[in-house]
């Protein structure tokens, strides 16, 4: 088996944009691309396999199964370029695989039609009330856009790891454009806060309007979850110095 992708309908699309976000630092890109996907009712246009991804299924409620894969959606833009969106299960676990997934989503996106491609993913921070944006791309022209929507350049030096940034620097061999938006997050936990500032910039870049009333709830569900394992972990770090205490209390020394 190859990494391939099963195209459900063929579509005729304007000029669209692909914009991709997979499992990664705090599932941000995930998160945002499938709430998209959610918002805009996208339809399916095709699954992708590959052998590089993880080796287990997914079982469902019914107890059916299968493979671990990607998904394109497609949404018909009546006032702009129309969208695919990409997201997963699971990003390729190897370095070969990496690039073999980002060749042929490449790939598909030009026999699409695809105009320029957005990634999005998570950014390693300690954010604020509201996370911001960095953003880095292979030309100036689309990297305007997103600062022009509130996003901020990316500082140099910083690596962009897995197929948010392998499908960037790719894509210059397509001749597409292409830019990376990443959302501060601490990484460690489902982050929708962060998926709602990039959800934001898509907004006024796209002139899409999304309905963000979920998302809130999102991110008042994930506040409670954080919480509470701080207050365990408090509780844990209590646990712990009475212990200690205990311990040297008990010490003699002989002299």
């Amino acid at each position: 088996m190859k990494t391939t992708i099963k195209e459900e309908l063929k579509v005729a699309l304007e000029s669209p944009i692909l914009i991709e976000g997979l499992p990664g630092l705090g599932m941000v890109g995930r998160i945002a691309v499938k709430y998209i996907i959610k918002q805009l009712n996208a339809e399916m246009l095709g699954l992708l396999y590959s052998p590089h991804f993880p080796y287990y299924v997914v079982v469902n409620k019914k107890g059916s199964v299968r493979l671990l894969r990607g998904e394109f959606h497609y949404w018909k833009n009546p006032k702009g370029s129309d969208l695919i969106l990409f997201t997963g299960d699971s990003q390729a676990q190897t370095v070969d695989g990496q690039y073999e997934i980002a060749e042929t989503i490449l790939d598909f996106a030009k026999k699409q039609g695809v105009a320029s491609i957005i990634t999005l993913g998570g950014y390693r921070k300690e954010a604020g009330e509201s996370p911001k944006v960095v953003a880095t791309a292979t030309d100036d022209e689309i990297l305007s856009k997103a600062v022009e929507a509130d996003a901020l350049p990316s500082p140099p030096g910083n690596p962009i790891v897995g197929t948010a940034g392998l499908l960037v620097g790719m894509a210059k061999f397509k001749k597409l454009p292409a830019l990376c938006l990443l959302g501060e997050t601490r990484g460690y936990l489902p982050d929708p806060k962060a998926a709602k500032s990039l959800l934001i910039v898509l907004q006024k870049m796209l002139g899409i309007s999304l309905n963000l009333d979920d998302i809130e709830k999102e991110i008042e569900k994930s506040a409670g979850i954080l919480e509470r394992m701080q207050a365990i972990e408090a509780r844990r770090e209590t646990y712990a110095k009475k212990m200690r205490k205990g311990e040297e209390d008990k010490t003699t020394y002989i002299s």
